[in-house]
């Protein structure tokens, strides 16, 4: 009785090493994070930077050629259409004469001044004559009375005075066109700097064409410009649109109409926003790498009201998240579960704390999840960021965080 009792105590004891040392020796389950799969809305965006920017920027230009005052406006002033002065035209000075020129000039000069001279004397030589013709026509009226001359005598001598009446007009008139003819060759003479008297009406005054803000004041300061020169840039700020420059690969997946959400804008709400049009033509835009790439202009229309983007301007940095596809009871994994296995995706599946690899089929997906078509189910838990030491068939356990 006694060794029997001895062989047991030695076979418990036996089995109790037995069982310690394959619990000891036995893997302990591999902790993971685990995942659920289920159904949900999934968006898929297409994001990149914009600017901001006026919809009609009116760029002022010189109307004439001649010299603009300093800019009365500075950028940011408020101004009201056909009401605001925005510059105000001067005619130029004359240009220098060379020694050639400024000789030629007074040559015309002296010329000018002979022929007033000229024109002159023959105003006086033609009062003369007017004179002597009306002491004859006198003479001739009196001898008239008497019958002593001829009624045709009369008449010549009336006709002489009227003759001698036109040749006084016409030496006045020759007279004031020398004298113009001299001022003319005189303002030949005029250098820069001098102090001439200005008409009352000198300067051209340019006007807002439209009411809003000063953009930009392209020639602040006092200078001779050409007709057509650029002046100053206005706008209305509350007429804003967005510009997106997308890559011509996401471009073709916007269409007219599509919503968008802006953001990083600087102000704490995120702005709703409507794809208003696509750029047909692409243009050659070199990224920070150096890469030549296809960029497609797309113009975004502000849905939010006003209050909320008050503080954004012209030419302002934005981040634009246009949506391409969106569904809202599609079946989503996260992408930081799947991974590929040769040509295809593929995710572990947790069954019973084993890990079983699953191949799945996927769909549209963004920057977080993918839509599943198949190869999983909803309800099925995947592992999330599986790595090298995980295989199909490997014991997990899911990670329980404590908080301290």
């Amino acid at each position: 009785m006694g060794k029997s009792v001895r062989r047991l105590v030695v076979i418990v004891i036996l089995a109790g090493v037995v069982a310690l040392s394959w619990w000891a020796l036995k893997p302990k389950p591999y902790s993971v994070d685990l995942a659920a799969i289920a159904a949900g809305p999934l968006e898929v965006t297409v994001e990149e930077e914009g600017v901001t920017r006026i919809r009609d920027v009116y760029t002022v230009s010189a109307p004439v050629g001649g010299k603009t005052l300093r800019s009365p406006r500075k950028v940011g002033d408020e101004v009201i259409a056909d009401e605001t002065l925005l510059a105000v035209v001067q005619p130029t000075d004359p240009t220098f004469l060379d020694a050639r020129s400024q000789r030629v000039a007074q040559a015309s000069v002296s010329a000018a001044e002979a022929a007033v001279a000229l024109a002159g004397a023959q105003v006086s030589e033609s009062q003369s004559n007017l004179d002597f013709t009306k002491s004859d026509l006198d003479r001739a009226i009196e001898l008239a009375r008497r019958k002593t001359i001829s009624e045709r005598a009369l008449e010549k001598a009336r006709l002489d005075v009227a003759t001698a009446e036109a040749s006084l007009a016409s030496a006045e008139a020759t007279l004031e066109v020398r004298k113009r003819e001299l001022e003319s060759a005189r303002a030949q003479l005029i250098q820069p700097g001098e102090n001439e008297p200005r008409p009352e009406v000198c300067c051209v005054q340019v006007r807002s064409p439209v009411s809003g803000r000063v953009l930009k004041v392209v020639n602040e300061s006092e200078q001779v410009v050409p007709a057509g020169t650029p002046l100053i840039e206005v706008g209305d700020p509350a007429n804003l649109e967005l510009v997106v420059d997308l890559l011509s690969r996401d471009a073709v997946r916007v269409v007219p109409g599509a919503r968008a959400r802006i953001d990083a804008w600087g102000g704490e709400k995120t702005l709703d926003a409507t794809v208003e049009r696509i750029e047909p033509a692409a243009f050659t835009k070199v990224s920070a790498l150096g890469i030549e790439e296809q960029r497609v202009k797309t113009v975004l229309k502000l849905d939010s009201p006003q209050e909320e983007w008050r503080e954004l301007g012209h030419g302002f940095r934005v981040v634009a998240h246009i949506v391409v596809w969106r569904k809202d009871d599609a079946l989503v994994v996260p992408l930081a579960a799947l991974f590929r296995r040769g040509g295809d995706w593929a995710a572990f599946r947790v069954v019973d704390g084993i890990a079983h690899i699953a191949r799945v089929e996927i769909g549209e997906r963004n920057q977080r999840e993918a839509e599943i078509l198949g190869g999983l189910a909803a309800g099925d838990r995947v592992i999330l960021h599986p790595n090298d030491e995980i295989a199909d068939g490997t014991a997990v356990a899911e990670r329980v965080i404590t908080e301290d």
